[in-house]
């Protein structure tokens, strides 16, 4: 079963995700300029609020490319010593396949399951030895080379170590692994499919991006000093956006070993964090908070409709949520009018400043919870 989430969002003045040159990111569909928030910035907005939605700490991962840092702490926790305890995690990463930065950080940002930093720090404490020997033998490998290299070189471990790589990289117990996926180009064997697709939120109006011009004043300054202390701009913009989520149940269930109770909070968890995330940026400045207006989602065997093409034409006028909840809904019925409706199990709309036709009465939820549990109901039996 696959759970298809469709959300309005409007957000006052704000920059939620911004590009290189701090303006709130764009793109140009339908002839026009759009808002833009990444599905990175999504994602990870959604990713962080997984336990408050039902996922246990366990069950999540973690993104980081600190894993030398994090395991000869805990190293030097159980005595061993701290001037040798990175080198050791570091040729421990080397033995089992993955890169690691003569500063000590992994070649990649890895996203790993919440126990791999311990499972790492067992397997380098029960192989020191081992690990001192060969550190041993490549720095006097290096001392015969004029070029020393300015990354510790990727290794093909052997077969015993290689299954030990398995179990501390194992991802099948991470939830936001098995939803988002991971890609690791150089250990493809450690590979996971993502469940979850999710695209840029994009306006359903074409938007200009502004700027706000401020001075700030030094506490301070005496009476008869004059002039601002500070000057600067922030560009943002306003817009109601069009988000769009899905979720493959069957490939989450592959994920995660065939767990259905994990299956099951993992797949209530994204679809309540997808509701509740809102994009952290510049939001002191903003306090863009606000909460969707619109939301239609499905249950389908199989296939999948972005509406964006709701949104092809802008929207235009002064009421732009009653405007879009009414070409978003109208677009999903003629969708499902001219290729049927044999894929869909469930269909459910809501909204709160808008009528949700033609949606009948009894595809319409009154609240969150109706809404929620009617979805997952359908998919999870």
């Amino acid at each position: 079963m696959i759970i298809e989430l469709h959300l309005l969002q409007s957000f006052p003045a704000s920059n939620l995700n911004r590009d290189d040159l701090g303006q709130p990111k764009s793109v140009t569909f339908g002839g026009v300029p759009r808002g833009r928030i990444s599905s990175q910035c999504l994602k990870r907005s959604a990713r962080q609020l997984f336990t408050s939605y039902g996922l246990d700490d366990e069950n999540v991962g973690t993104r980081t490319k600190r894993l030398v840092t994090a395991a000869s702490e805990l190293l030097v926790e159980r005595g061993r010593d701290s001037e040798t305890a990175q080198e050791i995690v570091a040729a421990g990463l080397h033995s089992l396949g993955f890169g690691v930065e003569r500063n000590r950080l992994t070649q990649y940002l890895l996203f790993v399951g919440r126990d791999a930093v311990t499972l790492l720090t067992d397997f380098c404490d029960d192989n020191w030895d081992a690990l001192a020997a060969g550190i041993e033998e490549a720095k006097k490998k290096e001392k015969k080379t004029d070029d020393a290299a300015t990354k510790i070189s990727k290794v093909k471990p052997e077969k015993e170590t290689a299954a030990e790589a398995q179990r501390i990289f194992d991802a099948s117990r991470a939830a936001d692994i098995a939803l988002f996926g991971r890609m690791i180009a150089d250990n493809t064997d450690f590979n996971v499919d993502a469940a979850s697709q999710v695209a840029h939120a994009i306006s359903t109006h074409a938007v200009a991006t502004e700027f706000d011009y401020y001075t700030a004043v030094d506490d301070l300054k005496r009476d008869d000093e004059q002039g601002a202390d500070m000057i600067g701009t922030i560009d943002f913009n306003a817009a109601c956006y069009y988000r769009y989520a899905n979720v493959d149940l069957s490939q989450l269930a592959n994920n995660l070993k065939g767990d259905d109770e994990l299956v099951a909070q993992a797949a209530g968890a994204w679809l309540s964090a997808f509701v509740h995330a809102t994009p952290s940026g510049k939001q002191t400045t903003t306090a863009a908070r606000t909460m969707p207006e619109t939301l239609l989602g499905t249950v389908r065997e199989r296939g999948a409709w972005n509406l964006a093409n709701a949104f092809l034409r802008p929207v235009t006028g002064s009421d732009i949520m009653r405007t879009s909840t009414t070409n978003l809904m109208s677009h999903f019925q003629k969708l499902r009018e001219f290729y049927g409706t044999d894929e869909l199990r469930e269909v459910v709309g809501a909204s709160i400043s808008a009528d949700t036709a033609p949606l009948s009465d009894s595809e319409t939820a009154l609240t969150l919870d109706d809404f929620r549990h009617r979805l997952l109901t359908s998919a999870l039996s």
